[in-house]
């Protein structure tokens, strides 16, 4: 999506409250006028469609206001990030249409954060804690009862130091010992109650290798690293309320003493994308991927932008689905049909359409020239006539829909019956004869007599038939395999089922997944035929295979094994499916 795309976008609608706060705090010369965001995901895992929405968020804001995005990666826990992730989530954020204006890491700030740290210790303001984590949990209290002080808290400075620097030595085992912020162990905020700052892990990391063996927590660091950087506007999810007084008090400890430009970043919290039959936690993803539930990141199943992608969603679908939902400040379930009808309305004003028949059954038109093929002009698409158009080949024997042929049919039924008249797309106006059957009775070919002047275009061609079916040639269309795919789980609130389902069972994640799997998510068909058009169109093109739906070719697919990944139907399916059940 280009930037002229995103602000239009913008204007169409009322601005949200983010907006607001920002546009008042720019007018009122706030920060010089700057402004500057950050997106600052953990490189652990695969983006996903909830990250697409921080994402349009974090950059949205800077290029609708003239301000600077930056990407900074929160690699502070070696032992889940590799570089892998770095470059995967890269790619995801170009390919929504965006650009960062600089690439920073948290290990930028090791030192710095290492140095703040011990500028704390000296102060009286940090301590060392040898409790175990579980000692650690209970002596915090609960949010209604205060907490009660660590053994350890008010041990001198010098001895602080000591431990703080074994602590990144090598010397010192993962979970002997912890830094403490000292705060208040009865504030009724639970993260005021010495949170924990530093902790050791002795995994190398993916930039710093063995440099480092203790580590910053996440609250020690983000809101420093926000600082160091000029961020004016840190946006996040909701989860982060109570989290932005401990996010204010470290970036005053840090201002402290020191002759610093005061340019305060601002935690401000949006409501995070939860949808409907669907998982995004990084992750229970990493285990789908893992225990070969799915077929990598990039399954066409996952909610992945990568597997949005390959599935054949536009960057322009998703950020039209962002736009219908909008940023509130309070949580909810939003539907997954609505992001369908925006992929749907996207991909109908840039989808080429094509023919191709996925359940095949030979149609042959008895009184049509054996030896005859005609060209005939078919409409890329319909909703964009710039798009142009393409030849398709007739001939005698054609593949069409198993489905558009019914030998007793109801009344109402207005696709290839016998006696029946229907149009083939682009070309005819045919008269059903009858058919032909193997011993058990199932359908081998169709057969018909077509209007020879009924083509698309004569004067006859405007005689009204009420059915209209596609089809492809049998000498000139292309075997195709077609990957149909369908919600990866069969509840609406995968989520909130997961955890009853462990709870309920005392069964691990992966277990109570499997509980949830959609048996029916993935169908192959190997015996589909395209269109010579389809079977020249690169990887990740849109297609809209007509009166089936939208498709994408899949990376994978070559001109000697051709794979069309269905995207989603022309019309939602889905809720009659349920209704029904």
């Amino acid at each position: 999506m280009t930037e002229s795309t995103n602000e239009a976008s913008c204007e169409k609608r009322s601005l949200n409250f983010i907006e607001e706060k920002i546009g008042k705090d720019l007018a009122n010369g706030k920060n010089g006028g700057h402004l500057q965001t950050r997106f600052p995901p953990e490189p652990n895992g695969y983006l996903h469609i909830g990250h697409a929405k921080a994402i349009c968020m974090d950059f949205g804001m800077a290029q609708k206001y003239g301000g600077i995005c930056n990407l900074r990666f929160d690699d502070t826990n070696p032992t889940k990030e590799d570089e892998e992730y770095v470059e995967a989530i890269k790619e995801d954020i170009q390919w929504l249409g965006y650009r960062w204006g600089h690439e920073y890491y948290a290990s930028d700030y090791f030192q710095q954060l290492w140095d703040f740290a011990v500028r704390l210790i000296k102060e009286g303001k940090a301590y060392i804690d040898e409790q175990t984590s579980e000692q650690i949990a209970r002596q915090k209290g609960t949010p209604t009862q205060a907490g009660t002080e660590s053994p350890f808290r008010n041990r001198p400075v010098e001895e602080n130091l000591k431990l703080f620097n074994l602590m990144n030595s090598g010397e010192i085992e993962e979970g002997a010992m912890v830094l403490r912020a000292k705060i208040d162990m009865a504030n009724p905020n639970m993260h005021f109650r010495d949170p924990i700052m530093y902790r050791v892990v002795k995994h190398p990391h993916h930039r710093t290798g063995t440099k480092w063996k203790a580590y910053p927590m996440y609250d020690f660091a983000h809101g420093q690293s926000d600082f160091f950087e000029g961020v004016t506007h840190s946006l996040c999810t909701l989860e982060f309320v109570v989290h932005r007084p401990l996010y204010n008090l470290f970036v005053d400890w840090l201002k402290e003493g020191k002759d610093l430009e005061d340019n305060r970043p601002q935690q401000i919290e949006f409501n995070k994308l939860n949808l409907s039959y669907t998982l995004m936690s990084k992750r229970n993803l990493l285990l789908l991927v893992k225990n070969g539930l799915v077929n990598g990141w990039d399954d066409p199943r996952m909610p992945t932008i990568c597997g949005f992608r390959r599935r054949g969603y536009s960057p322009e679908s998703i950020h039209r689905f962002i736009d219908k939902i909008g940023y509130t400040t309070y949580d909810a379930l939003n539907d997954i049909a609505l992001l369908e009808s925006a992929v749907r309305e996207d991909l109908n004003e840039r989808a080429t359409r094509v023919s191709a028949v996925v359940n095949p059954v030979k149609l042959i038109i008895t009184n049509y020239p054996e030896d005859d093929v005609e060209e005939l002009e078919a409409v890329n698409n319909p909703e964009s006539p710039e798009a142009g158009s393409h030849t398709i080949k007739f001939a005698r024997e054609l593949w069409m829909e198993r489905e558009d042929f019914m030998e007793d049919a109801p009344k109402k039924y207005f696709r290839m019956a016998p006696g029946a008249e229907v149009r083939l797309k682009n070309a005819y106006i045919v008269k059903c004869t009858g058919c032909k059957k193997d011993v058990n009775g199932n359908i081998e070919e169709v057969y018909c007599e077509y209007d020879s002047n009924t083509r698309s275009g004569m004067p006859e061609a405007n005689r009204k038939v009420k059915g209209t079916l596609h089809w492809v040639s049998c000498k000139y269309g292309i075997q195709a395999e077609v990957r149909l795919y369908d919600r990866l789980w069969t509840v609406e609130n995968p989520r909130d089922e997961l955890a009853t389902i462990c709870e309920e069972k005392g069964c691990s994640p992966l277990d109570g997944m499997k509980e949830m799997i959609n048996p029916d998510s993935l169908h192959i068909l190997s015996q589909c035929y395209v269109e010579e058009f389809a079977a020249l169109q690169k990887p990740l093109t849109y297609l809209q295979f007509q009166r089936i739906g939208y498709f994408n070719v899949d990376k994978d697919s070559t001109s000697g094994h051709l794979i069309y990944n269905k995207t989603v139907g022309l019309k939602d399916t889905w809720a009659k499916t349920v209704n029904k059940k």
